[in-house]
């Protein structure tokens, strides 16, 4: 990976694209310190270094995704949050809406228009939740426990609170606008990037309060045992990432005139982890529900006693379990709405390809459905292990688990991300030093 890194830097455009992709990220991490007009960054600071951030799981995967800057009410607090939102309800909807999925099937025509869809529903999402992320900092719900956490917003005026909404709201416009930039100008798909740059962004603090936090040796034993269960991770999640089932299709030869088409051979990848990390943000976010109902409510009914001692901290048996159902259950909704076996049956009977072994059409659909079933249920298994790595650092470090960074979301972003990254730059420098039959 260092060597296609310095191969890409001594290329002139790929240089220039790499260089173009940092300033990007320069200007984004610039942009999460910066902090909105009427927000108190004094008392800011001050409930932040009272309460852990990884202690408030009610805004925890938010705060992730934006790199740490929604504690710190900046320009940037949404992140790109509802861009992602944006786009699995749009995903979900080109199921369920025929005119959507027509779309989807117009070609490059019909995806700018889904994309300009999901640039508006971005907007107006962003327009809900800064909605919301103000009126939580300013009934000082936002840092629970926090002695000035009624002072973070000083003038609650309909102006300030219309102003922060709009800030926080262009700069979601702002930072989708950079990601566009990224994906046409830089290395990459650019949101994908802004997204491993937040969550890597947390990564050195959260290793140095493990480090501080521990008893062992200073800290030391601690610290060293999280990086070690940082690399067998990462080295788990790029080995299931990276394995498939190549389903094997052979193309039919024809004869048009005095030439003979197809007669080739290929395959349909299927992979392990067919529906990536959208099953893990799918859970958390609907377990976030019940605590953000409770948290919310002035009622002193059992119900709201209930779900506080059971799904507010992630260690509880109630909370895990959820946890690894739901997980289970969105991994195989989601690879059903994602991979239509008999669309992909009809379309290699159009083109004359089949199976080996297996007629074209009905059978074909229901030979890929029986083996998308059976590869599913490994990829959701391990899916749901991943993401409870926190809980089990929590059960061998205590109260490590409030900055343990390795969690389930978290790596499997970083480690994908990273993936596709590299190849990208590998196959662009192949591009180039393609040396060809004529040397």
């Amino acid at each position: 990976m260092l060597t296609a890194f310095a191969r890409a830097f001594k290329t002139p455009d790929l240089r220039k694209k790499l260089l173009f992709t940092l300033g990007i990220i320069v200007l984004y991490r610039l942009g999460a310190h910066i902090p909105v007009p009427g927000v108190s960054y004094e008392a800011v600071q001050q409930c932040v270094d009272q309460a852990s951030q990884g202690n408030n799981s009610l805004f925890g995967l938010v705060n992730m995704f934006s790199g740490g800057a929604l504690l710190q009410i900046t320009i940037f607090a949404l992140g790109i949050m509802p861009y992602i939102t944006a786009s699995i309800i749009l995903q979900l909807l080109t199921v369920v809406i025929p005119r959507l999925e027509a779309l989807k099937k117009e070609g490059q025509s019909g995806t700018a228009k889904i994309t300009q869809y999901t640039r508006y529903l971005t907007v107006a999402l962003a327009i809900l939740q800064g909605t919301g992320l103000v009126a939580t900092a300013r009934t000082g719900a936002l840092f629970s426990g926090c002695t000035v956490a009624s002072q973070v917003v000083p003038d609650q005026s309909i102006f300030t609170t219309a102003t922060m909404v709009i800030t926080m709201t262009a700069g979601t416009g702002l930072v989708m606008w950079l990601g566009e930039l990224i994906t046409d100008r830089g290395i990459g798909n650019g949101m994908s990037i802004l997204m491993f740059i937040s969550i890597a962004a947390g990564f050195p603090g959260a290793l140095w309060a493990i480090k501080e936090s521990g008893d062992l040796a200073g800290g030391w034993i601690e610290f060293g045992t999280v990086i070690l269960i940082g690399f067998v991770m990462v080295g788990l999640v790029v080995f299931v990432e990276q394995a498939q089932r190549r389903i094997p299709v052979q193309y039919a030869k024809r004869m048009i005139g005095r030439r003979s088409y197809g007669g080739t051979s290929t395959y349909i990848p299927l992979k392990v982890n067919q529906a990536g990390v959208i099953p893990v943000i799918f859970a958390s976010s609907l377990l976030y529900i019940p605590a953000l109902i409770a948290q919310f409510s002035n009622s002193t009914a059992g119900w709201k006693t209930w779900i506080e001692a059971h799904f507010v901290k992630g260690d509880h048996p109630y909370y895990i379990a959820t946890y690894f159902l739901l997980i289970v259950f969105f991994a195989f909704f989601y690879v059903a709405i994602s991979f239509n076996p008999e669309e992909v049956a009809d379309n290699m009977k159009k083109y004359g390809g089949f199976i080996p072994g297996i007629r074209a059409g009905r059978p074909t659909a229901e030979y890929l459905s029986y083996v998308l079933n059976r590869i599913t249920w490994p990829g959701s298994l391990y899916l749901g292990l991943i993401a409870l790595v926190p809980t089990m650092a929590l059960a061998g470090f205590g109260g490590a688990n409030a900055n343990f960074p390795f969690g389930g979301t978290s790596i499997l972003i970083i480690v994908g991300v990273g993936l596709e990254t590299v190849k990208q730059i590998e196959s662009q420098l192949q591009q180039r030093n393609y040396e060809g039959f004529l040397r």
